[in-house]
């Protein structure tokens, strides 16, 4: 079994986001913790809580996925908009406290000038401030495209972030594939061996879930573009050899593809037909 799913508006609540989970076939799902962009969060209701985790129990959900605002950078050039990234970094995880032992996903940010190892450092230094012994969430440094100063493109960079993070057993890695295929690592044709050098430089033990999307650039372009499931450069095939891998069995599969509702119940009932094949 896949636990596939797709981005949810969290607008709602935790149960509305789990009803529409299996409206679509789903059986895990992703969330923004707050608006995209920024901004204060939605209030916790328990009782919504309670609603969903019973909701999760009953239908088998796999660990869902939480996602950082994209406006979140932990390495900013700027000290307000480190602080504020810090600052929403502790609130969300004192927040995913509600719904313990799910995933927390964000970008790595961009060093914006200040170098590679400048920006690693800041990163690292906000997981060590706020990564704490008793958490039950897992936080995911997300693979990123490599475009402009963006840390995360390569493998080694998320090696030396995970090197310098001191709570090891609440970090792990979240796999794009748009975002590897655009940063050079070519899953359509040497899965395989992408896989072994993630597994040599990180390894895959590190790798908790995955982002299914298909891309809009050829290999290497550095532009993060999504495209619909095979409506790219990956295209289906390849998303059927990654479902079915036997390395990448039980991690949740996360569709961020330009779609509607309809449009992400195919794709979910796609991936499910190439894992059969």
């Amino acid at each position: 079994m896949i636990y596939v799913g797709n981005h949810i508006s969290s607008s709602k609540g935790f149960a509305a986001m789990g009803r529409q989970a299996l409206k679509l076939g789903a059986n895990s799902f992703a969330f923004f913790t707050r608006n995209p962009r920024g901004g204060s969060a939605k209030a916790i209701d328990p009782a919504d809580v309670q609603a969903y985790l019973s909701i999760a129990k009953e239908h088998a959900f796999g660990t869902i996925v939480a996602h950082a605002p994209y406006t979140l950078n932990a390495c900013s050039s700027k000290p307000e908009v480190r602080e504020f990234s810090w600052r929403t970094f502790g609130e969300d995880l004192e927040r995913m406290e509600y719904i313990p032992g799910n995933y927390y996903n964000f970008h790595p940010g961009s060093h914006v000038g200040q170098g590679m190892k400048e920006g690693i450092r800041w990163i690292t230094q906000m997981l060590n401030t706020h990564l704490k012994p008793n958490q039950h969430t897992t936080v995911l440094l997300e693979t990123m495209a490599g475009k402009g100063s963006e840390v995360g493109g390569r493998f080694e960079e998320l090696k030396a972030i995970l090197d310098g993070v001191e709570q090891k057993e609440h970090i792990g890695i979240c796999l794009d594939t748009c975002h590897v295929w655009d940063a050079g690592y070519d899953i359509v044709g040497h899965l395989e061996e992408v896989l072994e050098e993630f597994d040599q430089v990180i390894g895959l033990s590190w790798l908790k879930a995955l982002h299914m999307n298909d891309s809009k650039n050829p290999l290497g372009a550095k532009k993060d573009r999504h495209a619909r499931i095979g409506e790219g450069h990956i295209g289906v095939e390849a998303f059927g050899r990654i479902v079915r891998h036997s390395a990448l069995k039980g991690r949740p599969m996360i569709l961020e593809t330009p779609n509607e509702e309809e449009g992400w119940a195919r794709e979910i009932k796609l991936l499910r037909e190439q894992e059969e094949i």
